[in-house]
């Protein structure tokens, strides 16, 4: 998404309410020269695009986001990444300029999607690992001792 969608957006997000092109144009004229039908087309890619859902009102439409700020950002983040030739290399440089405060919130992150887990990492021997995988740590043993 370019700058100026991204200008729009920040507003609808803002208001938290559906908007109408005039409204965001007044408020983007505060900072930049720009036009009635730049911020209208601006709105109606938003539309086809699914970020912000319009409905009729006279002749003019009201715009409302469909999603967060954050479901956004994800969706930037996901789309950098699929176009990288290397999404590993991509990554490990985009891990690389992220503060430490960040990678702490990286890590949060992971670990809500993945789901509860033991705190140490599974090596395959200790009965804490084969807890964690719902297997049973006496089965091997009992196997072996035939």
């Amino acid at each position: 998404m370019g700058e100026l969608e991204d200008a729009v957006m920040t507003r609808v997000w803002k208001w938290n309410r559906p908007v109408t092109v005039r409204e965001v144009l007044e408020d983007l004229q505060q900072e930049r020269s720009i036009a009635y039908t730049t911020v209208m087309t601006v709105l109606d890619n938003l539309h086809q695009k699914g970020w912000v859902r319009r409905e009729a009102e006279g002749r003019a439409y009201r715009y409302e986001a469909v999603s967060t700020r954050a479901a956004y950002a994800a969706a930037l983040m996901n789309d950098a990444w699929a176009q990288s030739d290397n999404p590993a290399a991509a990554l490990v440089a985009f891990f690389g300029m992220m503060s430490e405060e960040q990678r702490y919130s990286l890590r949060d992150a992971v670990r809500m999607v993945q789901g509860p887990e033991t705190t140490e990492p599974a090596t395959g021997g200790s009965p804490e690992s084969t807890r964690s995988t719902g297997e049973n740590p006496g089965s091997a043993t009992e196997d072996d001792g035939r």
